[in-house]
C-alpha cells in the first residue's frame, strides 16, 4: 500500500497555516516577549480610550471655579440729550451730559456655592469614571493576554501530538505492510491526523485575532507580531473570604463612587432649586458730567445709584417644577446606586464563584487527570507493542493526554481571567 498516513495538508491549508500562525520570515526580528505586566502598562498609559476619559475628567474638574464665580460685571458709557439742531453741542442745554457707570449681578447668598458644590461633585465623578474604565482596560488586557497565552499552549500540545500520531501512524502502516495490522488501522491514524490538522487550524484562526483584540487595547496596528514569553511553574493564589471582597468592593469600586457623587451633585441641585424661591439681585452706579453753560456758569455733575431683582411671582409653574424635578432626578441617583451596588455585589460574588471552581478544576486534572490519561497512553502503548491492545485503544488513550493536557492549560487559564475579572470587581488592579 503505498498511501501515507504523515501529516499533509493541500495548498489551501498550508495557505492557511502559514497566514494565521507561522513565524514571520527570517529575516524579520522577532518581536520582544510581551510579559503581563508590561502589557498592562503598556495599555494603560496608551489606550485612546482611557485617554479620552482621562481628557474629560481634566475637562471637567476646571468646572466648579466657573460656576461658583459672579457674573461678569457690565460696564457702560452714555451720552444722554445731545441736541441735534447745534451739533451735538454739550453745553447748550441742562440735560445734556456723559455718563459712566457699571452694574453687577448678584445671585442670593448661597446659590453660587450650590453650583459650584455640584460641580465639584461631577468632577469628582468624572475622575471616578477614569478610573473605573482603567481597571476596565487592566481587567481586559490580562483576559486577553491569558487567553493568547492559553491558545499558544494549546497549539504547542497539537504541535506535540500531530509529531507522536505520525510516528504512531508510520509504525502501523509498517506493520501493515508486513500484515500485522489492519488497513482500518491505517485508516484510523490518517483520520486522527486531518482531525489534529482542523484543530490546528481552528487554533490559529482565534490566535490570529487574538492577537488583533490585544494590540488594539495596546494601541497597535492590528497586524504587528506579538509573542508572550514561555511559561513558567503555573501556580494560583487562594481564594480570598467572600464576605471581605464584597466590603472591599463597596469601599473602592470607582463605579460606586461615582454613583455616590452623582447622588451629591443631585442634591446640592435640589437645594439650589429650593433657593429658587429667592430673589437674584443687580446693583449698579452711574456718574454722568455734565459742561458748563455757554455764558460760563457752572453745572452740577450727577451720580445714580440703583439695585434692582426679579421677583419670582410664577413659582407655582416654574419653581416649585424644578424642586420636583430635582428631588426626582435625586431619588433617580439613589435607585442608579443601589442598582449598581447589588450588580457589584453578583460581580464579585459570580467571580468568586468562578475562580474557585477553576482552580479546584485545575488541581484536579494536574493531580489526578492528566497524570492518569499519561499512564494509561503509556500502558497502552506497551501493550499495543505486544499485540494484548488494538490501534483504536491507543489512539483513544493519546487523544485522551491531548485533552486533558489542553484542558490542564484551559482551566490554569480560566482560573486566571476569574482573579482578574474579580480584582476588577472589588476596584483593584490586582489582589
Amino acid at each position: 500500500m503505498s498511501r501515507s498516513v504523515r501529516l499533509s495538508g493541500g495548498p489551501a491549508a498550508a495557505v492557511l497555516l502559514s497566514a494565521l500562525w507561522l513565524p514571520p520570515p527570517a529575516a524579520a526580528e522577532p518581536p520582544a516577549p510581551l510579559a503581563l505586566e508590561a502589557a498592562v502598562a503598556e495599555a494603560v498609559a496608551g489606550n485612546p480610550g482611557l485617554a479620552e476619559m482621562r481628557a474629560r475628567a481634566e475637562a471637567m474638574a476646571a468646572v466648579p471655579s466657573q460656576e461658583g464665580s459672579l457674573p461678569d460685571p457690565i460696564v457702560r458709557f452714555d451720552a444722554q440729550n445731545l441736541p441735534t439742531n447745534s451739533g451735538f453741542n454739550l453745553r447748550r442745554e441742562d440735560m445734556t451730559y456723559l455718563q459712566a457707570g457699571f452694574s453687577q449681578e448678584l445671585p442670593f447668598p448661597g446659590k453660587l456655592a450650590l453650583k459650584e458644590k455640584a460641580a465639584e461633585y461631577e468632577a469628582a465623578g468624572a475622575a471616578d469614571s477614569a478610573e473605573e474604565a482603567r481597571l476596565r482596560l487592566v481587567r481586559d488586557v490580562k483576559q486577553l493576554w491569558w487567553q493568547l497565552f492559553y491558545r499558544e499552549r494549546a497549539l504547542e500540545i497539537v504541535a506535540a501530538t500531530e509529531k507522536k500520531l505520525n510516528q504512531l501512524a508510520d509504525a502501523t502502516l509498517a506493520r501493515y505492510r508486513v500484515g500485522e495490522a489492519m488497513q482500518q488501522d491505517a485508516l484510523l491514524a490518517q483520520l486522527e491526523l486531518s482531525k489534529l490538522r482542523d484543530m490546528e487550524l481552528e487554533h490559529a484562526r482565534l490566535h490570529h485575532g487574538e492577537i488583533a483584540r490585544l494590540n488594539a487595547l495596546l494601541d497597535r496596528p492590528a497586524g504587528r507580531p506579538l509573542r508572550l514569553p514561555p511559561p513558567g511553574e503555573p501556580t494560583l493564589p487562594q481564594n480570598a473570604e467572600q464576605s471581605e471582597l464584597l466590603e472591599l468592593a463597596e469601599r473602592n469600586r470607582p463605579a460606586l463612587a461615582q454613583l455616590q457623587k452623582a447622588l451629591g451633585a443631585a442634591q446640592s441641585r435640589l437645594e439650589l432649586a429650593d433657593k429658587g424661591y429667592y430673589p437674584d439681585f443687580n446693583v449698579g452706579a452711574d456718574y454722568a458730567a455734565r459742561q458748563n453753560t455757554p455764558a460760563g456758569l457752572t453745572r452740577s455733575d450727577f451720580a445714580n445709584f440703583h439695585v434692582s431683582m426679579n421677583l419670582p411671582i410664577y413659582a407655582g409653574g416654574k419653581q416649585a417644577k424644578a424642586v420636583d424635578q430635582r428631588h426626582s432626578e435625586l431619588l433617580q441617583e439613589q435607585y442608579a446606586l443601589q442598582d449598581a451596588l447589588r450588580k457589584v455585589q453578583a460581580e464579585v460574588a459570580e467571580n468568586w464563584v468562578g475562580y474557585g471552581g477553576a482552580r479546584q478544576q485545575f488541581q484536579l486534572v494536574k493531580t489526578t487527570i492528566l497524570p492518569q490519561a499519561k499512564q494509561t497512553a503509556a500502558a497502552m502503548a506497551s501493550a499495543y507493542q505486544v499485540g494484548q491492545a488494538d490501534f483504536a485503544n491507543l489512539l483513544r488513550a493519546e487523544t485522551a493526554v491531548l485533552e486533558y493536557e489542553t484542558r490542564y492549560w484551559q482551566a490554569y487559564v480560566q482560573a486566571q481571567q476569574a482573579w482578574a475579572r474579580l480584582a476588577a470587581a472589588v476596584g483593584k488592579e490586582g489582589l
